[in-house]
């Protein structure tokens, strides 16, 4: 869909170079929607041609509004002058024009094909515990910056980097070899990563009572940790699993064959797909050759304890370890190696991490020791950075059992959906299959617009009682206008009447071009979006139209229209306004009922 502007700015360019002798492309020539308190779709700010036109503000605003009202008759049609603001309203067919394009597209939104593969990397999970609330906001963003760059055109790669080993993996190992008595999650009854969660819990609160114990012995809080026998055997049961150690080794893959499994089905029903694994026990050793490669180059630099250095104060960070004395890697080493590894298996374009706001550093000094190892694809690199999600009741911790399951969660929103549409009573035509679906599309579509319509860098709360309402900004409001066209579509179908794109004469109603208005950015919001690799406009947009929408149903008649003509004519607004909705809010993974 062509938004009418990108007519205009040609027009308006042409005026300004006959006027003034001027050489301006329509690209230089910068128009902005009009504020709403002033009549006009788009403002040009005249200041700058004052000293040129050697008239007052007012009357060189009327000078350029008069030239482009005779030059384009059929895009404007009329203007008004505020102090050095040119408010231009634009003809009824510049909208009827662009709202036909629209009508006559097949994917609406969509962009180009760009030629350019991007990896996008998210979730990574680590295998001692559920997913929880805060790896959904990680998900939700992941998944949807996924679905918005392939409506761009870009050739997406998903990617899961799963973090299966470490410290954290040992300790619910231990905890279970010590307490589990050979449950399963069959014998259990538990998904396997609450099964493997639950024991993760287990550690932390008899390392604790261990802890206290020995304080209260007369330990310091040194003494204590180290004569800790739940700590020492969960640095043992690493040791054991570094040296390959069978036993060890073949608990550490039957716990993780549990979470994968319990991971997989919360995967499923979040709607979420990934197309590439890595595992940390794969890549952990990666990155070490790098580090050679580095020192060879004079890029990294070495201390007399043999560990290995980079300098970065020349970009604003300080000195970072990448590799220690005795030879191990830290996390910096292993992700140079991963970012090596898949640039090599994809050839990729771009690459993004997403990944909260507390390793903002981290992904700082990645990027940077990249570029100084000249790897012609670090140009590409980017952190989505996110805020952290609390609960109104403060911040949740893994260990200590606090956090919100995701898997409970979905349960809980899907449940609330089913009271509260139970309540209106206007699902007695369903089959209950038909029923469970809708549930399903109301509660999880809750959750995700919840966490996805706050722009990412920002901190959020998330309250349950909020996300699923029929009012206010949530996806059951947007999903609720959805409902309500494709009601008006099917009674339209029932009474023998087509959309169709209106008569040459048609005169627009004030919300029926507002609304087109509304439908025309869509476009444009992809493409920023995109550009800032932020799903959360696309949500501004859905609500907004749906807003618009449900302001011209309220003021215009469609089933009732004075004329057939006008009739067809909202019915293919109302068409038009479904598939953007359904084009917005499937970058976000919401799915919009037909019935409701």
């Amino acid at each position: 869909m062509q938004h009418p502007v990108q007519a205009l700015a040609p027009v308006a360019a042409q005026v300004l170079n006959t006027l003034y002798g001027l050489a301006l492309s329509p690209a230089e020539v910068a128009l902005q929607e009009t504020r709403k308190e002033f009549a006009g779709d788009f403002t040009l700010v005249v200041f700058p041609y004052t000293r040129l036109s050697k008239l007052a503000p007012e009357a060189t605003g009327a000078q350029i509004g008069a030239a482009i009202l005779e030059t384009a008759p059929a895009l404007v049609r009329g203007f008004n002058v505020v102090k050095g603001f040119l408010n231009l309203e634009l003809a009824d067919q510049a909208w009827l024009s662009a709202f036909a394009e629209a009508s006559r597209a097949g994917r609406f939104g969509a962009g180009p094909a760009k030629g350019q593969r991007v990896m996008v990397e998210y979730s990574s999970p680590n295998t001692n515990k559920p997913l929880h609330l805060g790896h959904m906001r990680n998900i939700f963003l992941g998944s949807a910056l996924s679905n918005l760059l392939e409506l761009s055109g870009f050739d997406v790669v998903r990617a899961n980097l799963v973090n299966d080993r470490g410290i954290h993996i040992c300790k619910s190992m231990v905890a279970y070899a010590r307490l589990g008595q050979g449950e399963t999650p069959a014998s259990s009854g538990l998904k396997g990563d609450h099964l493997v969660g639950k024991y993760y819990v287990a550690y932390d609160k008899a390392y604790k009572t261990e802890l206290a114990e020995l304080k209260a012995q007369g330990k310091t809080d040194e003494e204590a940790e180290a004569n800790s026998t739940w700590a020492q055997a969960a640095r043992q049961s690493l040791e054991l699993w570094e040296a390959g150690d069978p036993d060890t080794v073949a608990l550490w893959k039957q716990m993780n064959g549990w979470v994968y499994e319990g991971f997989e089905a919360t995967y499923k029903r979040m709607g979420t797909r990934f197309d590439k694994f890595y595992y940390e026990s794969d890549t952990y050793l990666l990155g070490k050759d790098i580090v050679e490669e580095g020192l060879a180059k004079g890029v990294f630099y070495q201390k007399e304890d043999k560990s290995v250095w980079i300098d970065l104060t020349a970009e604003g960070l300080d000195h970072k370890l990448v590799l220690r004395g005795n030879g191990t890697s830290v996390y910096i080493t292993q992700d140079l190696g991963t970012a090596d590894l898949k640039a090599k298996e994809y050839a990729l374009d771009r690459s993004v991490y997403v990944v909260g706001n507390e390793q903002d550093y981290h992904f700082a000094v990645l990027f940077a020791i990249l570029k100084r190892l000249g790897r012609p694809y670090a140009k590409g690199l980017f952190h989505l950075s996110y805020g952290m999600v609390d609960l109104p009741s403060g911040k949740m911790k893994s260990r200590e059992g606090t956090v919100v399951d995701a898997d409970d969660l979905m349960e809980e929103t899907v449940q609330e959906a089913r009271n509260r549409t139970a309540e209106l009573g206007k699902i007695a035509e369903m089959s209950a299959q038909e029923a469970e679906a809708l549930y399903e599309m109301l509660g999880l579509g809750a959750l995700k617009y919840f966490l996805l319509k706050v722009e990412p860098k920002k901190r959020m709360t998330f309250n349950p009682a909020e996300s699923i309402d029929l009012q206010g900004n949530t996806a059951t409001a947007i999903q609720y206008s959805h409902a309500r066209i494709c009601s008006v579509l099917r009674k339209a179908a029932a009474e023998g009447l087509e959309a169709d794109a209106a008569p040459a004469n048609y005169t627009l109603h004030p919300d029926e071009r507002a609304l087109i208005a509304h439908l025309a950015t869509l476009p444009e919001v992809v493409e920023r979006a995109a550009a800032e690799m932020a799903p959360s406009p696309l949500a501004a947009f859905s609500y907004d139209a749906s807003r618009a929408f449900n302001k011209f149903f309220t003021s215009c008649s469609i089933l009732s229209a004075d004329s057939v003509e006008q009739k067809r004519f909202r019915l293919a607004l109302c068409d038009l306004t479904a598939r953007c909705l359904r084009t917005a809010m499937a970058v976000l993974g919401v799915a919009m009922p037909e019935r409701m």
